[in-house]
């Protein structure tokens, strides 16, 4: 059995390659259980364990389990919020085949995802992108729109303006023009695409500074009760997920407003499964309002996870 580092991980994944590789996962036939969801009681903030399995069939298969562990007051101890293991196991006999660094690969197909229906749904002039959020996830998701749109000024905002500095710098780095927002109303209201990756409980980003056109990436909320957009942005926007079994039940931005009745189910215009496989529209004029909003599925670690261990065989 091999360790691969998250080192190894960066060295291989390229974003057009994970993109692509996901598109053809989303079309193809692999097992995906809902994952399993154990809360974990914290002096502070409520921590969770993730399980996530999935699996291919016929010759050649794979299967493959993520231990996900999310605690979110690691920022106090100067830890990432989201860690995980990933086990790739052998579809024909259960062999296991690698023990892959979880977290990394959890960022590259986290922020794939959001560009793959950035690739539906965004306009294909998209060139100004505001990131909510500046933790570990952002740079990933800024390189990954990067790929797919031609993204040339990136705003940053965050709560603690020196995490938003420091993320601006490493973007920075790779060539795109990065600037810090003081005023997150402003800055949105001028975004060709807003991407969300906090783990806010209340809504950050608000329907009303939506510009027509504008497309909508909800990646950091994962429970019923965390939230990044109102209502009013749901409201204004055709609404895509990546699963509708997994957002459906799990992400405040999509099931608070069914309960509400804001949104009904048939408003959900379609998931990743419907977008890759031609079986939902995209973006459908210039000026409307798109918003997709994920939760991770366990078919999108496999895909990503796949590629790495063929890269390395």
């Amino acid at each position: 059995m091999r360790i691969v580092t998250g080192e190894e991980i960066e060295r291989i994944l390229t974003y057009p390659a994970l993109i692509d590789a996901l598109r053809e996962a989303f079309r193809a036939d692999i097992t995906v259980p809902l994952r399993h969801h154990h809360p974990i009681p914290q002096p502070g903030a409520e921590a969770m364990l993730l399980l996530m399995p999935a699996w291919t069939s016929g010759h050649g298969s794979f299967l493959g389990c993520k231990l996900v562990t999310v605690f979110p007051d690691n920022s106090k101890v100067s830890k990432a919020a989201v860690l995980g293991s990933y086990a790739l196991m052998s579809g024909e006999t259960g062999e296991p085949l690698a023990i892959m660094d979880g977290t990394v690969l959890t960022r590259w197909r986290t922020a794939c995802a959001s560009a793959l229906a950035a690739s539906y749904l965004a306009r294909e002039d998209a060139s100004h992108l505001v990131m909510v959020g500046a933790g570990a996830l952002a740079p990933y998701l800024v390189r990954a729109h990067a790929s797919v749109r031609p993204i040339k000024r990136v705003t940053v905002w965050n709560r603690t303006r020196g995490h938003a500095v420091r993320a601006a710098f490493a973007l920075s780095l790779g060539g795109l023009e990065v600037e810090i927002a003081d005023d997150l109303e402003a800055a949105v209201r001028e975004a060709d695409i807003v991407s969300c990756a906090t783990l806010s409980a209340t809504p950050l980003v608000r329907g009303k500074w939506l510009k027509k056109g504008c497309h909508v990436d909800l990646v950091g909320g994962f429970t019923p009760k965390m939230r990044e957009a109102d209502d009013d942005a749901v409201k204004k926007a055709r609404v895509y997920v990546d699963t509708r079994a997994g957002a459906g039940k799990e992400a405040g931005d999509i099931t608070q407003p069914l309960k509400k009745g804001i949104l009904k189910k048939t408003g959900i215009r379609g998931d990743l499964h419907d977008l890759c496989g031609g079986k939902a529209k995209g973006r459908t004029k210039p000026t409307e309002i798109t918003l997709f909003k994920s939760v991770g599925t366990a078919l999108e670690d496999l895909a990503a996870a796949m590629l790495v261990w063929r890269a390395l065989a």
